[in-house]
């Protein structure tokens, strides 16, 4: 692993790191290990659905020069992860808790697993940090 590459990127691929990447460990630790219903699984749960958020309204800042208006195909996780909070939000709220569930997976699965698989891919920034240039 080298960090070397994250020290010249913009403040906003910085800003996505920083909130996706404990947005990884809370996610992971509500989903299988949390005790469901309880108020730290509860607070955790706002603050993970806030980095969630952050996140996604920050990944429309990173842009890719050779992309048609600097966007990419994994841009259209942002309203997925977006659709995601707020429908977690809401079932929560409407104690629907299979809603709550298959929106909080969704977001996970959707704006974490999948948009983080694609940035290993080779040309990207966290290709070059996890495997080298």
């Amino acid at each position: 692993m080298n960090i070397a590459p994250l020290l010249h990127v913009p403040v906003s691929v910085k800003v996505h790191l920083v909130t996706v990447v404990p947005a990884f460990f809370i996610g992971t630790w509500q989903i299988f290990v949390s005790r469901k219903g309880v108020t730290s699984h509860r607070a955790l749960g706002y603050v993970y659905l806030g980095l969630m958020t952050i996140t996604a309204v920050d990944a429309l800042f990173i842009h890719e020069l050779n992309a048609p208006f600097g966007l990419t195909p994994i841009h259209l996780f942002v309203p997925l992860t977006l659709f995601g909070v707020v429908r977690a939000l809401l079932a929560a709220r409407r104690h629907d808790i299979q809603g709550h569930r298959n929106a909080m997976i969704m977001v996970y699965v959707g704006g974490i697993l999948l948009a983080g698989s694609l940035t290993l891919l080779p040309g990207r920034i966290l290709h070059a940090v996890v495997f080298g240039n």
